[in-house]
């Protein structure tokens, strides 16, 4: 729920202030990448700070599976710069459709398992949250990285 709550708030926070105070300079298109870059600092900074927890979240399968959640932390912070910069927004929102797509089996098993982390504790009734939402960050991407990438 709170990368949620905090790609929403970015982005509102910025679009007001974009309207309101900066006279639109910003565009929509980056307004959507910096929100989705917030939500990855927060999201990467989660992976070094309750890596215990996403260990436990990952499927059995997964060999090596501290240095996979460090992993793809960096991957997640790395993620940052490449929207925010024009030049690699369209190739970074590929790869983070990439990615949102190989971790959702860690949220689906996470779930499964009832993880004490980010609402997996409920079971497999939160993946008829959790997959929407990863949908909804897949199409973000989408939208404001490969659709919208030049309007900066």
């Amino acid at each position: 729920m709170a990368p949620l709550i905090i790609l929403l708030a970015t982005f509102g926070l910025t679009y007001i202030l974009d309207r309101f105070i900066l006279g639109r300079r910003m565009g929509i298109a980056l307004i959507g990448r910096l929100s989705m870059a917030a939500m990855l600092l927060a999201t990467g900074i989660s992976h070094f700070t309750s890596t215990d927890l996403m260990i436990e979240m990952m499927p059995d399968a997964v060999p090596m599976k501290r240095e996979a959640v460090y992993l793809t932390g960096i991957c997640e912070l790395l993620a940052i710069p490449g929207l925010l910069w024009a030049r690699t927004a369209r190739f970074t929102a590929f790869m983070l459709i990439v990615f949102f797509i190989a971790i959702l089996p860690a949220n689906i098993a996470g779930s499964l398992k009832q993880v004490a982390f980010g609402g997996m504790e409920y079971g497999p009734a939160y993946l008829i949250f959790r997959i929407p939402l990863q949908l909804l960050f897949i199409i973000w991407v989408w939208y404001f990285g490969l659709r919208k990438p030049s309007a900066v």
